[in-house]
């Protein structure tokens, strides 16, 4: 089983993605990645709406993902976003398959 969580980072004048950009250049994204149980962690930049930047974040588990928030790291997390004053939404999923094949035909390879 994996559990995704999509959070959707809102800001203004471009806070969101500087929010990106001191998370990547700060090492936390790397570190983040490093943690056992990290499967993905990605962010993508809206085309609709280019204050809102989304995050993908995949752990193999929940443990794994209570692991991650307890660590220092999230705390650094907590003060940039307060530091660029975004907010922020999620959508939760858990996957314990790949795709089924009848659907595989939709995506190509």
């Amino acid at each position: 089983m994996s559990i995704t969580v999509n959070i959707y980072y809102k800001g203004k004048n471009g806070s969101a993605k500087e929010f990106v950009k001191e998370m990547t250049e700060s090492g936390v994204v790397d570190k983040i990645r490093k943690e056992e149980g990290n499967e993905k962690y990605e962010y993508y930049f809206s085309q609709k709406d280019p204050e809102t930047v989304l995050l993908i974040d995949r752990w193999k588990d929940q443990e794994s993902l209570d692991i991650h928030h307890a660590s220092p790291m999230m705390e650094q997390i907590l003060k940039l976003r307060e530091k660029y004053s975004l907010t922020a939404t999620a959508e939760r999923f858990e996957t314990n398959s790949d795709v089924p094949e009848k659907d595989k035909k939709f995506i190509g390879k």
